[in-house]
């Protein structure tokens, strides 16, 4: 039977549900979805659904350089976007704001444009264990390319980094520390703070991937000090096709242009071009303008819930889900205690492959991921090839961790 604990409804979950639509979802044998992969997207709320389909109803133009109606109202709302995440993150300036694709392309930005103007061969670069592959193979590629060197802080047994030995790796003159703030395997929330004013402190700048922590927590890129920070609108009830690298104005004013084209330029001649403004200066061609526009309604919705709120939440589920999964014989969940973690938790099932696993949950409409979670040198680290993982949000009910357990048990059943 569960166990009892702590209420920690710091929000209307019940109320909350009611403006994701897809939650009303059946599948095709009439089971009602019980969405466990927030982690890899989360849903869309109504705000951000209407707030797309109103742009595209009453708006649509492309921005910055028509003068009509449209194409200043579409200017209008793709910038104030712009400058409600600004907030949001509580950047100096919306020019500090630069829309992307999503977290892998702000970090390639990154890869790109700052670390292929500023690091040689021999130079070091530290990244962690726990990384997702968007924040190891740019510089993978910039090792062949360049001749850097990499490095990475170790992951404990526990699932937390080894800040011991990072300290140590600090010595050798670091020209970039890039990490994740919330591990999408783990779970695990890194001190941040910490991690970046010791690289400060050796005269390293810092990349942090926010993908996962955005979306989940109050994040204020001023008080952590972060030289660049990224993440993407999808996770945090926003679209897809949008992310965003928040870098500090001066380092940004530094860097030459990631991409060429229409938007990001000043002047363009035969010969020679000027490079547009920041953030216009990485902002190359026709941006995803509806995208922008579902963005910002996604940070507002998130405001209006208030995300200390949404965090407590989810602690208390994750709580909550690992408490019950202890009750399972044959689980093994990987990644430090709730109190050092976010609303991930991945886990083995004794004796039968994680794919089966979601396969067999998937009959009854449970929704979790299965597979290495791009994060394949994290579960060698482990000596596995793959985990179950069942991740929440604003929206997740103890209920559904419930029928998470009971579909355990199935599995088991069926398993022998």
């Amino acid at each position: 039977m569960p166990r009892t604990l702590t209420p920690f409804m710091s929000i209307n979950v019940d109320q909350i549900r009611k403006d994701f639509p897809i939650l009303e979802r059946e599948t095709a044998n009439g089971r009602r979805v019980i969405y466990l992969d927030s982690t890899a997207t989360s849903h869309k709320p109504l705000e951000v659904i209407d707030a797309m389909n109103d742009y595209y109803r009453r708006s649509n133009a492309n921005i910055h350089r028509g003068v009509h109606t449209l194409a200043e109202e579409a200017t209008a709302l793709y910038e104030n976007a712009r400058e409600r995440i600004a907030r949001f993150i509580n950047a100096a300036s919306f020019r500090e704001v630069v829309y992307t694709r999503n977290t892998t392309e702000s970090i390639n930005l990154v890869a790109y444009s700052w670390a292929r103007a500023n690091l040689k061969s021999g130079d070091l670069v530290i990244l962690t264990e726990m990384e997702h592959h968007s924040n190891l193979v740019p510089w993978h590629m910039l090792q062949m390319e360049r001749g850097i060197e990499l490095e990475f802080i170790p992951v404990t047994d526990e699932g937390l980094l080894d800040l011991d030995a990072y300290k140590s790796l600090l010595g050798r003159n670091p020209k970039l520390v890039s990490f994740t703030h919330m591990s999408n395997v783990l779970g695990t929330i890194n001190p941040a703070a910490e991690i970046i004013h010791l690289a400060h402190s050796a005269g390293a700048l810092t990349l942090v991937d926010g993908a996962q922590s955005v979306p989940h927590l109050s994040v204020d890129v001023q008080a952590l000090d972060a030289d660049f920070y990224a993440f993407s609108a999808h996770k945090m009830c926003g679209p897809t096709g949008i992310g965003v690298l928040y870098g500090k104005s001066a380092l940004l004013e530094g860097m030459p242009p990631f991409l060429g084209g229409g938007d990001m330029i000043k002047e363009v001649k035969l010969r020679s071009f000027r490079a547009n403004t920041l953030p216009h200066k990485f902002e190359a061609g026709t941006p995803a303008i509806a995208e922008a526009v579902g963005f910002g309604a996604a940070v507002d919705y998130l405001t209006k819930v208030g995300m200390d709120d949404i965090a407590a939440h989810e602690h208390g589920i994750t709580e909550y889900a690992l408490e019950r999964l202890e009750e399972v014989p044959g689980v093994k969940v990987f990644g430090p205690p709730a109190e050092k973690k976010g609303g991930v938790t991945a886990f083995t099932l004794a004796g039968v492959h994680p794919h089966d696993v979601a396969q067999i949950l998937d009959q009854d409409g449970i929704a979790v991921r299965a597979g290495h979670h791009c994060a394949q040198p994290l579960h060698e680290k482990f000596g596995i090839p793959a985990t179950s993982r069942a991740s929440f949000y604003l929206y997740s009910t103890k209920e559904e961790v419930d029928l998470l357990i009971k579909g355990l048990y199935k599995v088991k059943e069926i398993f022998g």
